[in-house]
């Protein structure tokens, strides 16, 4: 495993991370010992950051209480990442985030269920706020109480990071990135990488497509790839990436050779982000952590995007 300077935080991480909502049931049911051998599998793979939310899981909260179970005993050895702004949303019971107050009780209530005395980096989950003082405030005086290290939002919007950074205050930020969004690219990096933001990617496979395991007209039934199926309009965005994902195929073998491909496409960019897919099972887990034993050149990585292209038949050598 790679391991890389996280930004400016002062923290040494996996280029692997794992992203723990798919452990929490809304990707399909997981029973709780799977769960927990799935994360200590990543553990034994050389990964050291786990990124969860307050929101995930089947009940709320889920995925945070089977990671901090999985983890007891090995607490010193990780990063715990983990975001508020979002209980209840799913669930018609929205907690509303307009004081500094249930910042911090939000945050105590993310600690008790990850069992953890500190949480090393905490993220605000609201992708789109338009005033983020609250959250700032909140996370600042939790700082300087010890109960988190570090600090930022997880948005895919430019905007709404410029804004939560305006102090210079942001040190990570999560976003989805991958071969089948490739819009970060082209101001949203760059600007992270100037002021020395460190990156978590969310999505790095695709949520799964990038395994080449789906075709088009692939039926999802779990909650999360479900919604791909609300409308026309979302219908027929998955089938053209379904479509970007089989002229892969022509060079890239599915399954653990696409995954691969995949993830080093996101962990090899300049900015050195930390790739956080999720799993369901120990050998999932395992085989993404394998992913982050090396980097590609910049010239793989433009072939890996020239195949995505419809005038573009050429194979990986």
């Amino acid at each position: 495993m790679l391991y890389r300077k996280f930004g400016n935080t002062g923290m040494e991480v996996s280029a692997i991370g794992m992203g723990t909502w798919n452990i929490g049931n809304q990707w399909g049911v997981v029973d709780e010992e799977t769960a927990v051998a799935t994360v200590r599998a990543g553990v034994d793979s050389g990964i050291n950051l786990f990124d969860c939310a307050e929101s995930y899981g089947v009940p709320n909260g889920l995925s945070e209480e089977r990671l901090g179970k999985a983890l007891v005993g090995t607490r010193d050895r990780v990063h715990l990442v983990t975001k508020i702004g979002r209980w209840g949303r799913r669930t018609g019971q929205m907690v509303p985030m307009t004081t500094v107050d249930m910042v911090r009780l939000c945050t105590h209530a993310c600690m008790f269920r990850l069992k953890t005395d500190w949480i090393d980096v905490m993220l605000c989950h609201e992708g789109k706020i338009e005033d983020p003082s609250v959250y700032l405030e909140g996370f600042e005086q939790l700082k300087e109480q010890g109960y988190i290290r570090a600090y930022g939002i997880s948005t895919d919007r430019l905007d709404v990071l410029q804004r939560f950074n305006a102090n210079n205050t942001c040190s990570v930020v999560e976003v989805e990135y991958s071969l089948l969004n490739r819009n970060p690219e082209s101001e949203f990096l760059p600007y992270c990488q100037k002021h020395g933001i460190a990156v978590l990617v969310r999505g790095p496979l695709g949520k799964g497509l990038l395994s080449g395991k789906y075709a088009p007209g692939t039926v999802f039934t779990d909650s999360v790839r479900g919604e791909w199926f609300a409308d026309d309009k979302k219908k027929a965005k998955l089938e053209r990436k379904l479509a970007k994902v089989e002229r892969l195929k022509s060079a890239v073998q599915p399954g653990e050779e696409m995954v691969t491909a995949a993830i080093r496409y996101v962990t090899s960019h300049p900015v050195q982000p930390v790739a956080i897919p999720g799993a369901k099972t120990p050998a999932q887990a395992i085989t993404n952590a394998q992913a982050g034993d090396a980097l590609l050149s910049e010239a793989e990585r433009q072939e890996l995007v020239s195949l995505t292209k419809k005038d573009k038949t050429a194979a990986i050598a």
